[in-house]
């Protein structure tokens, strides 16, 4: 063997001798536990960012030490290019390995926002600007200005929104949770609308949504939504005022002080349905499902009032004479009670 070939033979089996040193180095990297500052750990990699990127904000968090040796695994591995952005979270101790694989199969945190059926607006975006896994871009942003990002035209935002537990990767914008429960609640009475009952004295799907959320301030028993639904669409057909405290109360604002006065009740103002035909301008609350449901498929009734019996349902009536004997029997009744 001539001494060129020795060289070669020689250097082929040190290229050779280092690939294997490498290859088990690597391995042993990749199967050793790695020790994050604490646990549980939250971190974000950012939309956009390149291995090297990625690997110095996992660096930044404490999970890894070096970002090079992470940076060998994923290439070695052929994951380079498949490391997805999103929050995450470390509930215990991971190896490198487990931890590419997570980042690479998008394993994202997620995290979960409830609305409920009967809130106005302004509770919503308070719960939104109290969760503190959202992005709160709509902190400084007016009513309008939320649904013109939204592309929503509607004078008021109010009711807008479909009440329901909505799922979400940690750092998400509230913006994108207001699209989505929008969407639901346009869904939804689209579905409705295109089977509601016949006859009903709504021009439009958005007065069936004002009615509804009346009905849902209204209801005390979910058995009785239906007739509740009734009296209001009974009363509406005639021409009747709906004479409904919410409504009063929601015109009242932030103003009232938990006693509805006779006043308040003779005090004209566009949410008074005791001084003002017909329904107000705006729903005055989330109307959940049950509530929609009701209000386009009322109980088939002649319902026109309905008073409290004080232990949540409600005693129903035809006439006015027949609904003052009512209120007078569950009056006395209450004012029995010790």
């Amino acid at each position: 063997m001539t001494r060129a070939k020795r060289y070669a033979a020689l250097l082929v089996a040190l290229v050779f001798g280092l690939a294997l040193a490498a290859a088990g180095w690597l391995a042993y990297y990749a199967h050793q536990p790695l020790q994050p500052a604490r646990l549980p750990l939250s971190f974000t990699l950012e939309k956009g960012s390149s291995l090297r990127s990625i690997a110095n904000q996992l660096v930044g968090y404490g999970i890894i030490g070096k970002p090079w040796q992470f940076i060998a695994l994923a290439h070695v591995l052929g994951q380079a290019t498949k490391i997805q952005a999103g929050s995450y979270e470390l509930t215990a101790v991971v190896t490198p390995l487990q931890l590419l694989d997570k980042v690479t199969r998008g394993e994202v945190s997620q995290s979960q926002i409830t609305f409920i059926e009967g809130w106005t607006f302004k509770q919503l975006r308070e719960a939104l600007q109290e969760h503190r896994a959202l992005k709160h871009d709509t902190s400084a942003m007016s009513d309008a200005e939320i649904l013109q990002a939204l592309g929503v035209h509607n004078s008021s935002p109010e009711g807008l929104f479909f009440p329901d537990t909505y799922s979400f990767q940690n750092g998400a914008s509230d913006l994108s949770i207001l699209r989505r429960a929008n969407l639901a609640m346009q869904s939804r009475i689209d579905e409705l609308w295109g089977i509601r009952a016949a006859g009903l004295p709504f021009a439009k799907p958005y007065e069936a949504l004002i009615l509804a959320s009346i009905v849902e301030k209204e209801t005390g028993a979910d058995s009785e939504r239906a007739m509740i639904a009734a009296v209001f669409v009974n009363r509406l057909r005639l021409g009747m005022k709906l004479q409904t405290d919410p409504s009063v109360i929601y015109g009242i604002g932030d103003k009232f002080d938990g006693n509805l006065r006779k006043r308040d009740l003779s005090d004209d103002h566009p949410y008074n349905t005791y001084t003002r035909a017909g329904l107000p301008p705006t729903p005055i609350a989330m109307p959940g499902l049950a509530a929609l449901t009701a209000v386009f498929n009322p109980a088939s009734s002649a319902v026109l009032y309905f008073v409290s019996r004080g232990d949540g349902s409600s005693a129903f009536s035809t006439s006015l004479a027949e609904h003052n004997r009512a209120v007078n029997e569950f009056q006395k009744a209450r004012k029995r009670k010790p």
